[in-house]
């Protein structure tokens, strides 16, 4: 058996018996792929609390706040006569949010002059609801200004404003979820993959054999690596399906360019486990990094509105590559030729990570150093 196949069946299997490495590399991804999607399953939030303030009292303004009492997204909990009493009330934690109806804003529906902006002020703590609060009272407002004021216009002879309909492309319900969980399985891919190959070889250095012949090198990376591509094709197919995550599917371009994520990961994990001198200390030193791994992938902040060195600095990270690759494909059904730019930089940390780790861990093919040979090797440059 060449030392390549026998490498990759020693670690492959390997990894079933060792609860340092089969946590990181098949549980952790498991219970991740059902426990992050878990907290936004509605993916919209329900009877968010609202003070209105509606100045106007009109016919138009209680039909208003009616109809927003009857959908599921807004409930109307108390009626303010100030905006001051309304920010009391949201001081409280009675409400989410105010909506102020003013006077004239049936006028300037019907005339749209002169304008009168409808005010809406939402407790920020919450993002989605906020949102939610705000995507309510625009439908309701629009819905009953066409109803009631609709034949009037057309009786004084006004002409309809020009309807604009927006439909979302590739996040339909509009969802927390659908946005954030497609960018957030890059990083709890990395991330376990990440531990598992820097634990892998920190518990070799341990025991002082972590260097090694480059075929079988070369084999325990492939093997390590497999686990990487069976969880992300888990994910991006399995998981996306279950969890009903927006799918455009580029299958081919998927098959493809997973490997090489998974190899771009382990090299990196390799490399930065052959520098600790215990496996859970790998563990202790990825971790940390998860959160701002994922502030520098884009999802949240454009990278293009940060710093150019951070922006820079970003993707020596695979998985800021990886989103702005998987995200295109999975979800916008992108080719390769339109994402040929995060492709090339995705193989080449593939090739830098992995090439740096063989530089520092292999041993040349030929040589078949003894024990007491490897450990004095070993001993010659740990650092």
């Amino acid at each position: 058996m060449s030392g390549f196949r026998a490498a990759f069946v020693e670690s492959f299997l390997g990894v079933f018996g060792n609860k340092e490495l089969l946590g990181p590399l098949v549980i952790g991804i498991i219970l991740y792929a059902f426990y992050f999607p878990l907290p936004f399953a509605q993916q919209v939030s329900h009877e968010l609390p609202l003070v209105l303030v509606d100045q106007e009292n009109s016919a138009l303004t209680r039909r208003i706040a009616r109809d927003l009492s009857a959908t599921r997204q807004v409930e109307i909990v108390a009626e303010a006569r100030s905006l001051a009493e309304a920010e009391e009330l949201v001081r409280d934690r009675q409400a989410d949010g105010i909506l102020q109806l003013p006077n004239g804003l049936t006028r300037s529906l019907l005339t749209q002059a002169p304008p009168v902006n409808v005010g809406i002020w939402v407790n920020g703590t919450y993002v989605l609801r906020a949102s939610n609060i705000g995507d309510a009272i625009a439908a309701v407002i629009s819905g009953a200004a066409e109803e009631m004021l609709a034949p009037v216009a057309q009786e004084l002879h006004l002409r309809r404003p020009v309807e604009v309909t927006l439909r979302p492309l590739f996040n339909t319900y509009e969802g927390f979820k659908d946005y954030i969980f497609p960018a957030v399985a890059n990083i709890i891919l990395q991330q376990t993959l990440l531990i598992g190959a820097a634990v892998f070889m920190g518990t070799r250095r341990e025991s002082g054999e972590w260097r090694m012949p480059r075929d079988r090198l070369l084999g325990s990376w492939a093997a390590i690596a497999l686990f990487g591509t069976l969880g992300e094709l888990f994910y991006f197919g399995l998981i996306f399906w279950l969890q009903d995550v927006p799918r455009g599917g580029n299958i081919g371009a998927i098959l493809l360019t997973v490997p090489i994520f998974a190899f771009a990961v382990t090299g990196l994990g390799l490399l930065i486990g052959s520098f600790v001198d215990k496996g859970y200390r790998a563990m202790h030193l990825i971790a940390p990094t998860s959160v701002p791994l994922f502030f520098l992938t884009g999802a949240v902040w454009p990278l293009q509105a940060m710093p150019n060195w951070l922006a820079i600095l970003s993707h020596l990270s695979p998985a800021t590559v990886a989103v702005h690759l998987f995200v295109r494909l999975n979800q916008m059904g992108a080719s390769l030729a339109e994402t040929s730019d995060s492709l090339a930089i995705l193989i080449g940390q593939a090739v830098i990570y992995g090439g740096l780790a063989i530089w520092r861990i292999g041993l040349p093919t030929t040589t078949r150093a003894s024990k007491p040979e490897a450990n004095a090797a070993a001993e010659q440059i740990n650092v």
